[in-house]
């Protein structure tokens, strides 16, 4: 289980090397919500996500002999981003398996920081048993997306560093996908203020924890289809779930035209480019998914890493 301690002890290992990521507001943005929004920008962040902190965090905590050989990791891109920049600068070989369907834009990236890619088809194959194939044959460790004690406090560290900036939130909103950046950053959150709302936000196609937290167990849904290809995930983590259920005050869905207006509004009216998962929060706002009350809401902009092509269909 990850504590309050594990996400203060990730931030003093990533200070001087994650950037401790801009707040931004705007009043256009706050007048179409209805209320004050604080973004914590992780698209500007080292690898483009927030996925750089639970990556370095994981890694730097690795015995010798296992850096000594590498890592390995699964990825739609942003952790797989996050785990070969890690491992480039922590000096460790880095194997990244990755969906032959991942976004050309992250596929890049990765190979950029100089790990090798495996990959894998996700109609045909189950990407876990795929992974464990590879890390058995080349005798590597795991380096998980979100179910891990270390990745879930190194997320928490961006919720961290917008509450210690921003101690007067009424809200704090995260995106929502196997549930490390929001279980890390209710911990976070609640570390410093135990009474404060946070909210889920997740693709109506792509509700894995909605329907877990109604169900009062994890379950298990169809590969989704969202334009939001960092949060398609089928089942909340045997880990994060538990933290889910015990800290978070609801999970709410926006649909696809939400995602893609909300990306459109970042990039045409704030300037900031950001991904379709990492819009969801927006979405919600701008869709009047959120409770009416909380006036002052801090949302976690999760990533930045957008395909060009998606991109040119957004400014026509």
């Amino acid at each position: 289980m990850t504590h309050y301690t594990d996400i203060l002890a990730a931030a003093a290992r990533l200070a001087g090397v994650a950037h401790r990521t801009p707040i931004a507001t705007s009043r256009a943005l706050d007048a179409a919500a209805g209320r004050a929004l604080l973004l914590k920008c992780e698209n500007l962040q080292r690898g483009g996500a927030f996925k750089f902190r639970g990556a370095y965090n994981a890694i730097n905590q690795l015995p010798e002999a296992q850096r000594a050989r590498g890592v390995l990791a699964f990825s739609s891109g942003n952790h797989a981003q996050g785990v070969a920049l890690a491992a480039q600068l922590l000096g460790v070989p880095a194997v990244i398996c990755m969906p032959t369907d991942a976004p050309a834009v992250k596929v890049a990236a990765t190979r950029e920081y100089g790990a090798e890619i495996v990959f894998y088809n996700r109609q045909i194959d189950d990407r876990e048993q795929f992974t464990q194939r590879v890390a058995q044959e080349r005798g590597l460790p795991l380096i998980p997306p979100f179910d891990h004690p270390h990745i879930i406090a190194g997320a928490g560290t961006a919720a961290l560093e917008l509450l210690q900036a921003a101690p007067d939130l009424d809200a704090l909103v995260v995106p929502v996908g196997g549930g490390g950046l929001i279980s890390g950053s209710a911990l976070a959150a609640h570390g410093l203020r135990p009474d404060l709302p946070v909210y889920g936000v997740e693709p109506e196609d792509g509700d894995d924890v909605r329907q877990s937290l109604r169900a009062g167990q994890r379950e298990c849904i169809p590969p989704p289809q969202t334009i939001a290809d960092g949060l398609r995930t089928q089942a909340p983590g045997a880990l994060t779930f538990p933290i889910i259920q015990q800290h978070i005050a609801d999970i709410f869905t926006v649909s696809e035209d939400e995602i893609r207006a909300a990306t459109r509004f970042a990039l045409l009216r704030l300037k900031l480019v950001i991904e379709p998962s990492g819009a969801v929060g927006i979405a919600a706002a701008l869709g009047g998914k959120l409770p009416g009350d909380p006036r002052r809401v801090g949302i976690i902009i999760s990533g930045g890493n957008i395909d060009p092509e998606m991109l040119a269909t957004l400014w026509g």
